[in-house]
């Protein structure tokens, strides 16, 4: 029996979710910089940024991940989005909470969804 040819996907495809991927996650590491303060210590200044990093280190990892199972990525960029759509209208008002969520979750639910669309398009 002939073996079977996986499914080619356009390179664009292939490229979009993981270029994108770095570079939200560059957007969300730039929020980290607010740490830096006079009069912080250097082990306080290295503290802040690594709580403040905890969400792009583990959506680092999943893209590390991602990037041979697509699965992943999309199932981790969505869940994302939906985690911090839940936190922004619990701990802010709800018309700060829709345009935050716009910013940070539109773009988390798009990577995720071009994830799944790759998948789907190998499957």
């Amino acid at each position: 029996m002939p073996k079977q040819k996986t499914p080619r996907v356009p390179k664009w495809m292939y490229w979009t979710p993981r270029v994108l991927s770095i570079i939200f996650l560059c957007f969300l590491a730039l929020f980290s910089l607010d740490v830096f303060e006079p009069g912080l210590s250097a082990g306080q200044i290295a503290l802040g940024l690594l709580m403040h990093n905890i969400p792009v280190i583990i959506l680092g990892v999943l893209l590390a991940i991602a990037w041979k199972y697509e699965i992943v990525g999309g199932i981790a960029y969505n869940l994302a989005g939906l985690v911090y759509v839940f936190f922004a209208f619990t701990n802010v008002p709800w018309y700060m909470a829709i345009a935050w969520s716009i910013q940070i979750a539109g773009p988390a639910f798009f990577i995720g969804i071009l994830f799944m669309m790759n998948w789907y398009k190998k499957k």
